[in-house]
């Protein structure tokens, strides 16, 4: 399943990078378990070298733990490393808009006024992804309960 990610992350960054979005990281931590680290080096392999792969210590204590997640999540930080998105399933999965839109109005917004880590002539690519913003909206879950927050857009209280 995450050889699957990983290979969807990679066309996600490179249609990013076709539409102008650049100097975005993108970091894949792979599980603690020993079935997970015996799968690392298909891993890496199944990304460029463009998206960096971290291996979790079975010792060390879990990331996503730390980062108050789960493993599927997408956590999405700002230029300046504030958590501005943290999506949990299902709205982390590949195929929908969340993941790509909560990147591009990360990349675009501009909260705190001038930035030296802002791209030069980026506006015309976020005024077109600005407009489309507010087309992404939070579905309802349906069924079970989730307490788990799974669109959550953070202020910036990092």
């Amino acid at each position: 399943l995450l050889l699957y990610i990983s290979t969807r992350l990679e066309d996600l960054r490179i249609k990013l990078e076709n539409e102008g979005l650049f100097n975005i990281s993108y970091v894949v931590v792979n599980h603690q378990g020993a079935q997970s680290q015996r799968k690392f080096h298909r891993l890496k392999e199944s990304v460029s070298n463009y998206i960096a792969v971290y291996q979790q210590e079975e010792q060390q204590d879990d990331v996503w733990t730390t980062l108050n997640g789960n493993k599927d999540d997408f956590l999405i930080y700002d230029r300046c490393g504030r958590l501005v998105y943290h999506l949990g399933l299902p709205y982390s999965f590949l195929h929908l808009q969340y993941v790509e839109e909560s990147i591009k109005i990360a990349y675009c917004e501009n909260k705190c006024g001038n930035c030296s880590y802002t791209e030069p002539d980026i506006d015309d690519i976020c005024e077109n992804i600005t407009k489309n913003a507010d087309k992404l909206a939070e579905p309802k879950p349906t069924g079970q309960h989730s307490h788990h927050h799974n669109l959550h857009r953070h202020g910036h209280h990092h």
